[in-house]
Parts: C-alpha cells; sequence; structure tokens
C-alpha cells in the first residue's frame, strides 16, 4: 500500500514547482495546462471509479475516460491510491466548505432549525460520491494508513461542525444528552452516515434530504422544534 505523497508549492515567478513535502524532490513545475490535466483526470476517475469501483479501474481505463496517456496520470500521480486519496480529499473537502458556509449565516447565534434546513439545501447528496466513498472506507478498513486519513478527513468535519454548533447557546440549547458541540457534530456526522446508507440502496435523494433534515432538528433540539421549512408554511 502506498502512502499518501504531500506536495508543496513553490513560487519561482513563474509557474512554480510541485515538491514532494516529504523528500524535498522536486516533482516538477506547476503550470496551469498541468494543473487542467490533473483535474480532468480527477473527474474521469471519479465517473469510473462510481460505476466499477475502485478495485476493479485500471490506470489505463482513466488515461482513456480522461483522453490522455500514461505519461500525463504519470506526470500528476505517482499511483492510482495517490490518485484515490486526492480524489477523496476533493470531495470532502467540498462538503466540509458546504456545511461552514450553510452554517456562517444567520448571525451571531445559531439557530439550529433554520440552520439545518441551510445545511440539507445545499449538501452534496450525490448517489456517485456514496459509492466511491463506500469504496475508501472498506478500504480504510483494510489498511491502517488510509484508516488515518479518513479519520483526519471526519476529524476536520466534526470541529468545523462544533465550532458552529457552539453558537446555538444563544438561542436554541442543544439537548443534554448530547454534552457539548463536539459531541452533538459527532451524532449529526452519525445521522448523515444513516442517512446516506440508506440512500445508496433506495436511491431516493429528495426523501434523503428529508428525512436527514427531520432527524437533524429533533437531534439538536430534543425533539422540541420543528424544521424552519415547515414553520415557514
Amino acid at each position: 500500500m502506498h502512502s499518501r505523497i504531500g506536495y508543496v508549492h513553490v513560487s519561482n515567478g513563474g509557474g512554480g514547482m510541485a515538491v514532494d513535502g516529504s523528500t524535498g524532490r522536486v516533482a516538477g513545475r506547476v503550470t496551469g495546462r498541468r494543473l487542467r490535466t490533473r483535474a480532468n483526470l480527477l473527474r474521469a476517475a471519479f465517473a469510473v471509479f462510481a460505476a466499477k469501483g475502485f478495485g476493479h479501474v485500471s490506470i489505463e481505463e482513466i488515461c482513456e475516460a480522461a483522453g490522455y496517456s500514461r505519461g500525463a496520470f504519470y506526470s500528476n500521480f505517482a499511483t492510482l491510491d495517490e490518485l484515490f486519496f486526492a480524489l477523496y480529499a476533493e470531495r470532502a473537502e467540498l462538503i466540509a466548505e458546504q456545511v461552514s458556509e450553510a452554517l456562517a449565516g444567520g448571525g451571531p447565534d445559531l439557530d439550529v432549525p433554520d440552520a439545518v434546513d441551510r445545511v440539507t439545501e445545499v449538501l452534496l447528496l450525490d448517489r456517485d460520491w456514496l459509492l466511491v466513498k463506500t469504496d475508501f472506507l472498506v478500504r480504510a478498513a483494510r489498511h491502517p494508513e488510509v484508516s488515518r486519513t479518513l479519520l483526519e478527513h471526519r476529524a476536520r468535519l466534526r470541529r468545523a461542525l462544533a465550532d458552529h454548533l457552539g453558537r446555538a447557546r444563544g438561542r436554541t440549547e442543544l439537548p443534554a444528552v448530547l454534552g457539548t458541540a463536539d459531541g452533538a457534530a459527532h451524532a449529526v456526522v452519525a445521522v448523515y452516515d444513516g442517512v446516506t446508507t440508506q440512500l445508496l440502496l433506495d436511491g431516493d435523494v429528495e426523501h434523503a434530504r428529508a428525512w436527514l433534515g427531520q432527524l437533524l432538528t429533533a437531534l439538536l433540539t430534543d425533539g422540541s422544534a420543528e424544521p424552519a421549512a415547515h414553520r415557514r408554511g
């Protein structure tokens, strides 16, 4: 199992260089064209992984889907594992950003039902992503180094949630059973995991979004509030 390679961008007045963060080895200039190639490879890999599963995909298939040669692949990724890590990180960061942006509104105090509505409206509930995420989860269960990466991403998401949920105390007290805002963040992630597992099986995105909103509202308000959308209706 190959470890994920970390790169640092070093400016040289031109396009910059990618440097292996662990060895300091120069990996090559990072140009706009190379960044586009990388993005296209990731986009193609996402579609192929979702359709066939990580363990059933070759580098050649990804190159064919993206319209590139193997040389283009190896100028951006050392292994299929590294590409898979990069794809997971990209999507995980997108979800964290969606949640943070949705929770950032509403002033200094967080109105929980309203915040739940905002989150469930924008949250990525894409079945293809969930298939890729499940592949990553299964791989993490068998490889400790992959597990560490997954745990780091989940911890970042929980910290972002906890930071915003801490604002709820000004307007809506979190249920005592959840303890701290960090405990509430753990519970929110668990609910999301459960709803998305059902979505993988039945493919009903609208029901999943509505069910997620109802569960989160009940969880974070001790069942004493209804979703903001219902209150507005």
